[in-house]
């Protein structure tokens, strides 16, 4: 039977370039579960719907397909907002939440592990996941490496901007109603403040193993 992996954090902790480092190291499909909130998004702001129409926005989810999750457009400050205010909408989780527990079930006979990224698959998605995994560090560490993705672009980062951007987004994400960003009570904390990504890929490769 397939083992599942998850890896939940808040925004620029690195969640994404771990997942995709021990995809690889594993053989093991990986899906972005943010991803799926941040194409809603998409189609909601490319639609024009207003934020306070739950069911358009659900709607939404029909438009979902590989080209959506894998656009370019989906990572913007404005992508960023509107996806952490509907992720509370429960028609629309409803609906997402099945879309990702479908997910491990297609790989149940061919793989081995299956690796899903987000922010409450550990605590919501898959409560019983064999390896929980929790990743965290300081919000000015997350804006300093956010900012050097930034500079990659060879544009020119604010970090005073992004700092204040990480801040609302890590508060609107904890104090939400709906599966607030916390990690789960048998998940393997991992404080990446002064870790870089090699030595947080080594320390979750010892977990996993």
């Amino acid at each position: 039977m397939v083992k599942i992996i998850t890896i939940d954090g808040p925004a620029s902790v690195g969640k994404s370039e771990i997942a995709k480092k021990l995809s690889k190291r594993m053989s093991a499909p990986v899906l972005f579960s943010g991803r799926l909130y941040r194409a809603v998004a998409l189609e909601v702001i490319n639609r024009k719907i207003d934020l306070k129409d739950e069911k358009k926005i659900t709607a939404c989810v029909a438009y979902i397909n590989e080209n959506s999750l894998n656009s370019k457009k989906l990572y913007s400050s404005q992508i960023d907002k509107v996806s952490s205010q509907i992720s509370s909408i429960k028609k629309l989780r409803s609906k997402l939440v099945s879309y990702q527990k479908k997910f491990p079930i297609k790989y149940s006979k061919t793989k081995k592990y299956v690796i899903i990224e987000g922010r409450d698959i550990g605590t919501v998605i898959f409560p019983k996941a064999k390896y929980k995994i929790f990743m965290w560090a300081s919000s000015e560490i997350r804006a300093k490496r956010r900012a050097l993705q930034i500079a990659k672009t060879k544009k020119t980062p604010n970090i005073s901007q992004i700092h204040k951007s990480i801040l609302a987004r890590d508060n609107r994400d904890m104090t939400r109603k709906t599966a607030p960003l916390i990690p789960a009570a048998d998940s393997y904390l991992i404080d990446t403040t002064f870790l870089d990504i090699e030595q947080t890929f080594k320390t979750i490769i010892k977990i996993v193993k």
